[in-house]
C-alpha cells in the first residue's frame, strides 16, 4: 500500500487556490458597501491570491478561469472601495459635523434638518460632475 503525496510545505492544492481567489474577492466586494476601507484591505489580499493561482492552475495543467474571475472581481472591488475610502476621507470634517448634529438631534425632524446641512456642505465641497454621478443632484 502506498502513501498519499502530500504537497510540499506552503504549497496549496491548486484547485482551491483558485477557489480561495474567487471567493475572497466576492468577500471583498461584499466588504467595499459595508467598510470601505476593509473591503481595499480583503481586495489586495484577493488580488494577491488571484495572481498567485494562475501558476499553480497552469503548472498542473488545469483551467484559470476561476483565478482570472477573482482577478476580475478583485479589481473591481479594488476600485470601488479606493473610490469610497477616498471619498470618506475628502468628507471626513462634514461627516464629523453630522455626527455631532445627530448626538444632540431628539427628533425625526431634527434628524433631517442634520441630513439637509450635511448634504449642502458635501454639495459645497464636492464638484457638481461628482454630484451628478452619485445622483444627489436633481434635473
Amino acid at each position: 500500500m502506498s502513501t498519499p503525496v502530500q504537497a510540499p510545505a506552503g504549497q496549496q492544492p491548486a484547485d482551491s487556490a483558485g477557489r480561495r481567489a474567487i471567493w475572497l474577492a466576492i468577500a471583498a466586494l461584499a466588504m467595499t458597501f459595508m467598510l470601505p476601507l476593509a473591503g481595499l484591505v480583503m481586495a489586495l489580499f484577493a488580488l494577491m491570491a488571484g495572481v498567485r493561482a494562475v501558476p499553480l492552475l497552469k503548472g498542473e495543467g488545469k483551467p484559470t478561469g476561476v483565478a482570472f474571475g477573482g482577478i476580475i472581481v478583485s479589481s473591481i472591488a479594488l476600485f470601488l472601495s479606493t473610490a469610497a475610502t477616498a471619498m470618506q476621507v475628502y468628507l471626513m470634517d462634514e461627516y464629523s459635523a453630522y455626527q455631532e448634529c445627530m448626538k444632540g438631534a431628539g427628533t425625526v425632524s431634527s434628524q433631517g434638518e442634520c441630513f439637509a446641512e450635511f448634504r449642502q456642505s458635501a454639495e459645497r465641497k464636492l464638484p457638481p460632475d461628482v454630484l451628478e454621478m452619485l445622483g444627489t443632484v436633481q434635473p
